[in-house]
C-alpha cells in the first residue's frame, strides 16, 4: 500500500480560472431543472439585495433626526408632549420604515432559503439521473478500468457537491447589487475610499486562490485513495462480508488499514490548512488595516465639520459592510473558480463516449434467427493485457442449437459470451448473424434478445417478483409472466417458502428481507433468463451453488424450454452438458474440439481426461 497521498503541484492561475468556462453549462444545468424556482430566487435575491443599503441610510436619516430634535429650544419633556407637538412625527416614520425592513428581511430570507434548498435538492437529483443514463450507455470495459472508476467517483461525488456552488453563485449574485449600492453611496462622499478597500483585499483574494487550487490538486490525485478507504470501510462492515470477517478474524487487519490511509489523509490535509490559517491571518489583518484608515479618516472629516453624525455613522457602517462584503466576494469568487475545477471531473465524464454502438443504419434483428451464429477466426484481448483472451476461433452456432462450452478456467468461455453480446467487440475477425457482422445490428434489439445469466449474477435487493423481473423489466407489472417464469426455473418452490411470496423483500440490506441460499439465488436467476423470451438463451455457469441432482434438473428443463431456440449452456459438470446437441472444447482461447459427447469421449482427448478425472470423484 502506498504511504498515502502527497500534495502535488497545484494548478495554475490559468487552469483555475480558466475552469470558470464551466459555470455557463451548469447555470444551464440550473435553469432546465426548474425555470420557475431559478427566476424566483433571483428576483427574491435582487430585491434582498437592496435592503441594507436603504436601511442603512434610513438609520443615517434617524440619528440626523435625533440630533436635530435633541437641539430644538423648549422641545417636549415627555412621550406624549412630544407626541402632540408633531416634532416627532417624521422621526416615527422613519423608525417605523426601518421595522417594516427588518420584517421583510427576514421574511424574504426565508423565502429565499426554502427556495434554495428545493432547487438544489432537484439539481443534484437531475444530475444524479444524468449520470446513471450516461453510464448506462458507456462500454463494459470503461466499467473494468481502474482509472474510469476513480474519474466516476469523482463525477458521482460532484453530484451532490455541487449544491454549495449553486448556493455560492445565487449569494454572489445577490452580494454584487449590495456592493454597487454601498460603493455609490460612498463614491458620493469619498471615491478614494473605495480604491484603498480594494488595495487592502487583494493579498486575501489571491491566497485564497491559490490554497483553494491546491486543495483541488489534493483531492484529486487522492481519488484512488479514497476509494480503497470506502471500500475498506464497506468490507470492514457490511452483510455480505460479516461471515469471514469474524470468522478470519478480519476486523484488526481491516480497521489498521483504514487507519493507516486516514491518517496520511489527515496529514496531507493538516499541512494544507495550516499554512492557509497562516497565511490567510497575515492578509486579514492588512484587510483590516485599511478599514481603520478609512474610519480614522472618515472621523477626522466628521471632527472638521464636513460630515454629520449621521454621515459619520452612514460611511462608517457602509465601509465595514462594503469591506466585509468585498472581503467575501473575493474569497467567494476565489472558492467559485476552485469549484470549476470539480465541475471538470463532471463533465469530463459526460463527455466519455462509448465505442461500442448502434450503425447509423442498423440492420432489424432476425425474428427468428434462420442460420445461426459464425465465429469467423476472431481475435479478442482485454484493455492493457498482454494475453489474448481468445484468438483465431472459429465455429458455428446454428439457430435452434443448444451448444455447451467446457473448457479449464481461463479457456475462454465466459469472454466468448461477452462477444456474443457486443459487451466487447473482436480486436479480430468477426461474428457473422444470419451471415451479417454482429456489428450491423442494432445493439439494443440484439441484446433485447439475448437471455444471459453469469455466474456473478446480481444479487438485488429487492422484492423477489422485482429479482426476476429484471430479465425483462419493462414487464415487471405482468405478475402471470413473473410466474410462468418462476416455473420454467424452478423458482416456485423458493416462493412457497417466502413470508410474502412475491412481494417479498430478498436480501437483509433493508428492512424485514429475507436472506436466500446460494442455491436459491440462483433459481431466481435463472428465472431471469425465462422472463426475457429471448431468441437466444445463454447460461454461463448459473448452477454452482446447485447440488448435482437440482443441477441435472435445471438443465434437463433448459433443454426442453429452449426448442426453438438457440442456447449456450456452460458448466464443469460433464453430466449436465452432455445434453447439450453440440459440445466446443476450449483450450488456450480456441476450439480445440468439438461433437457429442460420444464422440469426443472416444475421441480420448481432453474432454475424455477431464470427463474421466470427474467420473473418478464420484467412484
Amino acid at each position: 500500500m502506498p504511504g498515502g497521498p502527497t500534495l502535488p503541484n497545484a494548478r495554475s492561475f490559468r487552469e483555475r480560472f480558466g475552469a470558470l468556462r464551466n459555470l455557463r453549462p451548469f447555470l444551464a444545468m440550473v435553469w432546465r431543472t426548474s425555470p420557475g424556482l431559478t427566476a424566483a430566487t433571483l428576483v427574491l435575491r435582487l430585491k434582498r439585495a437592496l435592503l441594507p443599503i436603504v436601511t442603512l441610510y434610513i438609520g443615517k436619516l434617524i440619528i440626523d433626526e435625533v440630533v436635530a430634535l435633541v437641539q430644538v429650544p423648549d422641545k417636549p419633556g415627555t412621550l406624549q408632549e412630544w407626541l402632540d407637538s408633531g416634532l416627532a412625527n417624521w422621526l416615527g416614520i422613519l423608525l417605523i420604515a426601518e421595522f417594516a425592513l427588518a420584517i421583510l428581511a427576514d421574511i424574504l430570507g426565508r423565502i429565499v432559503s426554502l427556495i434554495d434548498s428545493l432547487l438544489s435538492e432537484r439539481l443534484s437529483n437531475a444530475l444524479s439521473v444524468r449520470l446513471m443514463e450516461h453510464a448506462a450507455t458507456l462500454d463494459l470495459e470503461d466499467f473494468e478500468d481502474a482509472e474510469f472508476q476513480d474519474q466516476l467517483e469523482r463525477a458521482r461525488r460532484q453530484t451532490s457537491g455541487r449544491m454549495t456552488l449553486l448556493g455560492q453563485l445565487l449569494a454572489q449574485v445577490q452580494d454584487i447589487v449590495t456592493v454597487v449600492s454601498f460603493a455609490a453611496g460612498l463614491i458620493i462622499y469619498a471615491p478614494w475610499l473605495i480604491l484603498l478597500l480594494v488595495v487592502a483585499l487583494v493579498p486575501a483574494f489571491l491566497g485564497e486562490a491559490h490554497f483553494n487550487a491546491q486543495s483541488y490538486s489534493l483531492d484529486y490525485a487522492r481519488t484512488p485513495e479514497r476509494r480503497e478507504l470506502d471500500y475498506v470501510r464497506q468490507t470492514a462492515a457490511s452483510v455480505e462480508t460479516a461471515k469471514e470477517v469474524k470468522i478470519f478474524g478480519l476486523n484488526g487487519f481491516l480497521i489498521d488499514r483504514y487507519v493507516r490511509l486516514a491518517t496520511a489523509f489527515y496529514a496531507a490535509n493538516r499541512r494544507l490548512a495550516l499554512r492557509r490559517a497562516g497565511w490567510g491571518g497575515l492578509f486579514t489583518a492588512v484587510g483590516t488595516i485599511g478599514y481603520y484608515v478609512a474610519y480614522a479618516y472618515i472621523a477626522w472629516r466628521t471632527l472638521a465639520g464636513a460630515f454629520s453624525i449621521g454621515d459619520l455613522t452612514f460611511l462608517a457602517g457602509s465601509f465595514r459592510r462594503l469591506r466585509n462584503l468585498i472581503e467575501g466576494l473575493l474569497a467567494s469568487f476565489s472558492s467559485t473558480a476552485g469549484q470549476a475545477l470539480y465541475l471538470d471531473d463532471l463533465f469530463s465524464f459526460f463527455e466519455v463516449k462509448p465505442e461500442i454502438l448502434s450503425p447509423d443504419n442498423p440492420q432489424p434483428f432476425p425474428l427468428p434467427i434462420r442460420e445461426g451464429f459464425v465465429f469467423e477466426d476472431v481475435g479478442f484481448r482485454y484493455p492493457g493485457a498482454e494475453r489474448w483472451a481468445v484468438r483465431h476461433l472459429s465455429f458455428t452456432l446454428h439457430a435452434g442449437e443448444v451448444l455447451a462450452l467446457v473448457g479449464e478456467n481461463g479457456a475462454g468461455k465466459t469472454t466468448l459470451v461477452k462477444l456474443l453480446t457486443r459487451l466487447y467487440d473482436p480486436d479480430e475477425g468477426r461474428i457473422l448473424l444470419d451471415g451479417r457482422d454482429l456489428r450491423e445490428y442494432d445493439l439494443d434489439a440484439l441484446r433485447g434478445n439475448m437471455g444471459v445469466i453469469f455466474q456473478d449474477f446480481v444479487r438485488y435487493n429487492l422484492s423477489a417478483a422485482d429479482n426476476i423481473a429484471v430479465g425483462r423489466i419493462d414487464a415487471r407489472d405482468d405478475r402471470a409472466r413473473v410466474a410462468r417464469a418462476t416455473e420454467r426455473s424452478q423458482a416456485d418452490e423458493v416462493m412457497a417458502k417466502l413470508p410474502a411470496n412475491y412481494d417479498q423483500m430478498i436480501g437483509k440490506r433493508f428492512r424485514n428481507g429475507v436472506e436466500l441460499s446460494g442455491g436459491e439465488w440462483q433459481k431466481i436467476a435463472i428465472a431471469r433468463a425465462y422472463m426475457r423470451k429471448a431468441e437466444v438463451l445463454i447460461l454461463d455457469e448459473p448452477t454452482a451453488a446447485l447440488d448435482a441432482r437440482s443441477e441435472y434438473e435445471v438443465f434437463r428443463r433448459f433443454k426442453e424450454l429452449s426448442q426453438g431456440k438457440t442456447a449456450i449452456l456452460i458448466s464443469h459438470r460433464f453430466s449436465s452438458v452432455r445434453m447439450a446437441d453440440r459440445i466446443l472444447v476450449l483450450a488456450d482461447g480456441t476450439v480445440e474440439a468439438s461433437g457429442t459427447h460420444e464422440e469426443l469421449v472416444s475421441q480420448a482427448g481432453r474432454y475424455a481426461e477431464l470427463f474421466e478425472l470427474q467420473a473418478a470423484g464420484y467412484r
